[in-house]
């Protein structure tokens, strides 16, 4: 019952950072479009990789408490991350190219996929307490 508490709390966290890093990356591009005149995708990259880094900093620190060395704990976000977006986009291309779903539901349902891989890649392999689960 504890640790059911304390892993929805946890998975908490980690939504509030999805949000805030959200947030964050989407100020970026906007701001590097208005204020910077820049196009889309290098509005987008800058956005998107502003993102990733609170993320990272947010999710060690705040979410999961990550004691360890940071270098290798970089390297394994950004492969979760891009295990978690290839998953995301596997849900995506499904649901429209076998499914016939339509393209806004399909991104929609990619969400939680990106979300949950990416949670549970980070509690257990990216932020992996040592001699624990997490």
């Amino acid at each position: 019952m504890i640790a059911g508490k304390i892993l929805s709390f946890q998975f908490a966290r980690f939504l509030v950072v999805g949000v805030a890093n959200t947030l964050v990356g989407l100020s970026v591009i906007f701001a590097a479009k208005y204020f910077f005149d820049a196009r889309d995708v290098v509005a987008n990259a800058i956005g998107y990789a502003v993102g990733i880094c609170v993320s990272f900093t947010l999710n060690s620190r705040w979410t999961f408490a990550y004691k360890g060395n940071w270098v290798p704990a970089v390297v394994k976000f950004f492969v979760a991350t891009g295990i978690a977006y290839v998953a995301n986009l596997a849900t995506v291309v499904t649901a429209i190219d076998l499914l016939n779903l339509n393209a806004y539901l399909a991104q929609a349902m990619g969400m939680p996929v990106y979300t949950v891989t990416a949670y549970l890649a980070s509690r257990y392999i990216v932020f992996r307490k040592v001699g624990g689960a997490g």
